[in-house]
């Protein structure tokens, strides 16, 4: 396995924490022309408070945690690091349930919709803490 300083293994996990938000709410965009203007407007608005909320309370917690971790590391460790191994598990859990929740017609795109957006949201907003950290390093390091 190729192995990377840490600061690289902070790089990856705010990029694709970044990258899977903005996934994330591009998909629900999709859905915008099935909802009626009052749902759209409930959905966007609900959405945006619902990612609020998950990255104030979920998120950004979770973020500072894989910080943490991170920077206990030894200066090179392996790439795939930028999570805990089991982590993966929750991910691929977590993927399927989306693929399925898509893909089924149990659940309305008037539902989806504001979940897709605030979870997206939600790791959109949550991705600044590891730039947040890589700034103030810089920082740090810039005047010493």
């Amino acid at each position: 396995m190729p192995k990377v300083n840490k600061n690289i293994l902070i790089i990856i996990a705010g990029v694709l924490w970044s990258g899977v938000g903005i996934l994330l709410i591009r998909i629900a965009s999709k859905w915008f022309h099935l909802l009626s203007k009052e749902e759209l407007i409930f959905s966007i608005i609900g959405g945006l408070l619902l990612g609020m909320a998950i990255s104030h309370f979920g998120f950004s917690n979770l973020a500072k945690k894989n910080i943490k971790r991170i920077n206990l590391y030894a200066n090179n460790v392996c790439i795939w690091a930028f999570q805990r191994w089991q982590t993966y598990f929750l991910i691929i859990f977590m993927m399927s349930l989306g693929i399925f929740m898509r893909n089924t017609s149990f659940i309305p795109k008037f539902i989806l919709t504001p979940m897709y957006i605030g979870i997206g949201f939600a790791l959109f907003t949550a991705s600044f803490k590891y730039y947040e950290f890589l700034f103030k390093l810089r920082y740090k390091n810039n005047n010493k």
